[in-house]
Formats: C-alpha cells, structure tokens, sequence
C-alpha cells in the first residue's frame, strides 16, 4: 500500500537524517507524514459519517475536524484531487449532518473545481450530485436536474453502477416532487435493475422506501 510504503521511508529518511547527518532527509519525511496523516484523517472522516448515515442522528464532533485537517493537508501538498475529495466531505458534513445547504454549497463548487483540474470523475459525480441537491433545496427544479443528470453520466462513464443506481433514485426522488410521477416510476424501476445487478442492498432499500412514498398502500 502507498502509505505503508510512506511510513517505511519516513523511517529511513529519520536514520539518514539522525545516524547519516543528512537533515535535508527531514522535509522528504514530514511530506511522507503529511500525505499519510491526509489519507488517514480523510477515512476516518469517512467512517465517521457511515456511522452518523446508520444510526441516523448522533454526530461526532471529530467528524469535521478530520476532513478540514485533510484538506488543510492535501492544500500544503498542492495534493488537488485529495483537496477536491476533502473538501466534498466538508461540504456534505454541513449538508447532511446539520441540513444547511447554503453553507455547504461553497465547499462542493471548490470540491467540483478540483476534481475537474485533476480529472477525478468520481468526486466530480459526488460534487455534482451533492450540488444538485443544494440547487432543489433552494427551489432551482431545473437546475437540480441538470446536476443530478450530470452526476449520473460521469458514474456510468467510469462503471460505478451502484452510484447510479443512487443517482437514478435521487432523479425519481425529484420527479416526484415536481409532479411527474410515471417518469418517478421509470427512473426507480432503472434504478432497481442497476442496484440489483451491482448487489447495492442498501440503495434498494432506499428504493423501496421511495416507491412506497410515490404509491403508498391504499
């Protein structure tokens, strides 16, 4: 793994720099350090939030903490894509964790800018959809589609099947707040195929829950 690999030089530059006297082996570790810190930060960040999405309610305050860490490092590192990914999880933490879509749109505008400078379809996807969500919450309909439509066009360009699956559902989620339910209907029966295909239970669970709301039992 590269962070293994990280730490393994970090200990042989710290011998060159202590035992050799080359101190200039020093600012070759910190970076090593830094990078490695910057991942580390990032995916706990990450499991932190899965924890927050499972249990529904019961935030950590380390959450924030770890992802403005990563992207204050991945920044030092002129790291673009790890800041892009950084800044998408500040963003979504605002979000989702305490439901303000008009602090978090800034972060996800950075994140998207980043992922396009270094060609990170995936955050790309995520900043794209996460803003599409931000332009519903502020009543922009059409907007919201274009962003959530794009979002699903980058996760079929790179094969990401389940986060399709995930951006057909919000698309239906959409139609069926505008009043176009047959198309709702569609896009959730498209949505289930790819889940099913791609084994994403928890996106058909999701499904599930918003076919009931389309068509609820009599």
């Amino acid at each position: 793994m590269q962070d293994d690999h990280r730490l393994a030089r970090a200990q042989v530059l710290y011998e060159q720099a202590v035992f050799g006297g080359d101190a200039g082996a020093l600012p070759i570790a910190e970076r090593d350090l830094d990078a490695v810190e910057a991942d580390l930060a990032l995916a706990r960040g990450r499991v932190l939030h899965a924890r927050f999405l499972a249990e529904r309610g019961t935030e950590d305050r380390h959450e924030l903490a770890l992802f403005e860490r990563a992207a204050e490092l991945y920044r030092r590192l002129a790291d673009v894509r790890g800041e892009g990914e950084a800044l998408f999880w500040i963003g979504t933490f605002h979000q989702v964790v305490h439901g303000d879509s008009e602090l978090a749109r800034p972060f996800f505008d950075q994140s998207y800018a980043r992922a396009a400078q270094a060609g990170d379809k995936l955050t790309l996807s995520y900043a794209a959809r996460h803003i599409g969500f931000a332009l519903s919450d502020a009543g922009q309909g059409d907007a919201a589609r274009e962003k959530l439509e794009e979002s699903v066009r980058l996760r079929r360009e790179i094969g990401f099947a389940p986060g399709v699956a995930a951006g057909l559902l919000a698309l239906a989620e959409l139609a069926h707040r505008d009043g176009r339910r047959d198309e709702a209907r569609a896009l959730l029966e498209e949505a289930d195929a790819v889940a099913v295909a791609s084994s994403a239970h928890g996106i058909r669970r999701w499904i599930t829950e918003a076919r009931a709301a389309l068509d609820p039992p009599p």
